[in-house]
């Protein structure tokens, strides 16, 4: 993994480390989720992580629980949210800020069990993050349950920008 910032010197350096993937799955869900605070209270773990593809997981627990026994359509957007936000953010460079500009979910079933995303950057979109000074893209997030099933058809778009803006004069 190229270290395009300090998100993906970190990933590289706990996917490099040669711990057990049980210790290097939870050192990557705890930096993640100690940065988006709501990821934690969620309990989202992170399976893996590339500048390619997140692969991350929320169980079907009491605190993430809707009325009728699934995880929360919160929880599962949360869930897609953070799968696109963390491969995304690997990618953008520390000079830029990511941006979740919107989402578009579609619930289409009820979800059974566990939840899993799988979110994807194609290498036409990783270089695109690097060579444009700003922009937006797409970022598709397959989400299934314990089944196998998609309860949800999701896009995300993210944008990213300077973080100073410079002035004219």
């Amino acid at each position: 993994m190229s270290s395009a910032n300090k998100l993906a010197g970190l990933v590289a350096k706990i996917n490099q480390s040669g711990l057990p993937s049980f210790l290097r799955e939870s050192a990557l869900s705890l930096a993640f989720n100690s940065q988006v605070k709501m990821a934690g209270v969620a309990g989202i773990h992170i399976e893996s992580l590339t500048e390619s593809q997140s692969v991350l997981h929320l169980k079907n627990r009491f605190r993430v629980q809707n009325h009728i026994g699934g995880v929360h359509a919160c929880g599962m957007a949360l869930l897609a949210e953070s799968a696109s936000g963390v491969v995304f953010g690997v990618n953008v460079k520390d000079t830029h800020l990511p941006l979740l500009k919107s989402m578009s979910i579609n619930y289409v079933k009820r979800a059974h069990g566990d939840l899993k995303a799988v979110a994807t950057l194609t290498p036409e979109q990783r270089e695109a993050i690097q060579r444009d000074d700003k922009g937006n893209l797409i970022v598709d997030v397959v989400l299934t349950d314990a089944k196998g099933e998609q309860p949800v058809e999701c896009q995300m778009t993210w944008a990213w920008t300077p973080k100073k803006r410079s002035t004219k004069a």
